[in-house]
């Protein structure tokens, strides 16, 4: 394992957005969202990427971006919720650095994207004003399939009830740790 990356993955509304800079300041690391970055590159939003070109577009365009942003030293790169469902991303990942996991439960997931509407895979249950039940069975879904990906983090960090302080505190121990053991080594 080489640690110049750090990769953040997780369920949408996971907290990579949030948790990504404040780490990245605490290592005194650079931090990149790789979904901005394609937003940028695209000049559109990711679900009007999705309503264009599909999906399968987007996928490929990620894994492209995730290769050439995967390589910079003493970064924390912020992953789509989806960039690691790719194998081939995933032994990229774990070939370039450290991929951390924020893990959220299905009813968490719900509270927090339940009214947004720049959720590509859930716009349509939020337009139809679907039943909780609903948002459930399809994010469960979403988590069981993406479940053997995740499980291939280095970390694993519960951010349902987070106390961000105490969760970047335990991240950069953990880091820190980490990279002094490869040092060793």
């Amino acid at each position: 394992m080489k640690s110049s990356t750090i990769f953040l993955t997780g369920f949408m509304t996971s907290g990579k957005s949030t948790l990504g800079p404040i780490l990245a300041n605490v290592l005194g690391y650079s931090f990149i969202d790789l979904d901005d970055e394609i937003v940028d590159d695209e000049e559109c939003s990711i679900d009007e990427i999705f309503a264009k070109k599909g999906e399968g577009y987007f996928r490929e365009i990620e894994s492209k971006k995730l290769r050439e942003l995967g390589r910079i030293n003493k970064c924390i790169l912020s992953l789509g919720g989806g960039a690691v469902i790719n194998n081939s991303n995933v032994e990229f990942i774990k070939k370039q650095g450290l991929l951390i996991y924020l893990k959220s439960s299905p009813d968490v997931i719900y509270n927090r994207i339940k009214n947004k509407l720049d959720r590509p895979l859930f716009k349509d249950l939020v337009e139809k004003k679907s039943p909780r039940e609903d948002f459930i069975k399809r994010i469960s879904g979403m988590l069981k399939s993406r479940e053997k990906y995740y499980k291939q983090a280095h970390v694993t960090v519960n951010t349902d009830d987070h106390n961000i302080g105490r969760t970047i505190d335990f991240l950069a121990n953990k880091i820190k740790k980490m990279l002094n053991e490869e040092n060793k080594s």
